[in-house]
This record gives structure tokens, sequence and C-alpha cells, in this order.
């Protein structure tokens, strides 16, 4: 998988499109990744059609949900909400991680900053403390780095994507 087109781009927005591309490739197990903002629109994504970081593989990495970039934005959006309000109700402080696993597959979502969120839907059989170690580094690494300028850029890169 290699980056698309990154002409135009900040170093920021390169460097965040980098580190998503590094996520996917290198933990095993993730078939696809999407950040979101806080409003539940797509930032970054791992889903070539969608303009995110990657193009097609020579081996076929098996597809996210229903193979739309835009669909794991809005479950990684509603997963995101959901536990927040709960965690309000209960009084529990911030949600750090919400992890859903199914029958066929797993889904992971971890807060970055200013309500952005980085969800990863996963194999069933994938370990599940690799993908949170892997997301855990993302967010370190890209915390500081996804500003209102550069999220600003991202979602209008996505927005331009044929």
């Amino acid at each position: 998988m290699t980056a698309p087109s990154t002409y135009g781009l900040s170093t920021q927005a390169r460097n965040l499109q980098w580190l998503l591309t590094d996520l996917v490739e290198e933990v095993p197990g993730v078939n696809s990744v999407a950040v979101v903002s806080s409003d539940g629109l797509l930032l970054l994504s791992s889903d070539p059609e969608a303009g995110g970081a990657g193009e097609p593989q020579a081996t076929p990495r098996p597809k996210g949900p229903r193979g739309a970039s835009a669909d794991l934005a809005t479950i990684v959006s509603g997963l995101g909400s959901l536990t927040t309000g709960a965690a309000a109700l209960m009084e529990f402080g911030a949600v750090k991680q919400t992890m859903v696993a199914m029958e066929n597959g797993s889904v992971f979502v971890m807060a970055i900053s200013d309500g952005s969120l980085l969800g990863v839907h996963a194999t069933p059989d994938c370990d599940m403390s690799v993908v949170a170690y892997h997301m855990a580094l993302f967010v370190g690494r890209a915390g500081h780095v996804l500003t209102p300028e550069v999220r600003s850029e991202l979602r209008q890169s996505m927005e331009n994507t044929p």
C-alpha cells in the first residue's frame, strides 16, 4: 500500500497519511482504518476508493464494513458517541478506547484529540492487544499533529477525491 497523491498537502497531513498506511500494513489482522472528526466526518481512510492512505495491494486485503470507508466512519462516530454518553451517564470520565468483538471481526475505536477518533476494523483472529497497542502508538504520534488546520485540510482533500 502506498500513499495516494499528496501533492499540495502539508507535511503534517502527509505524515498522518503515512502513519495510517503504516498501521494498516504492519499490524496483522487489520482490514481497514479510518480517522473521523468530532462531527463524524471522515478525515483519513485506508480505503483507496475513498482517497485514503493507500492503493490496492498485490495481495488483496479484506475490506472494511461493506467495503466502504464511509460505513466505517459512521460506525466509529456512532460508537464514539454512544460510549461517551454512557460514560457521562455513569460518571466514569472520558472514554479512551472501545472494542466490539463479533463473530466475523472486531471494531476498535480510540480517542485521538478534540473529539477526533481512530477506528479499526480487524479480523476475528487478530491479536487484540497488538491492535490496541499500535492504535495507541498512532494516537500518541498523531494527537498533537491533528490541529484544526490539519483537520480542515484533510476534510477538504477527502471531499475533493474523485
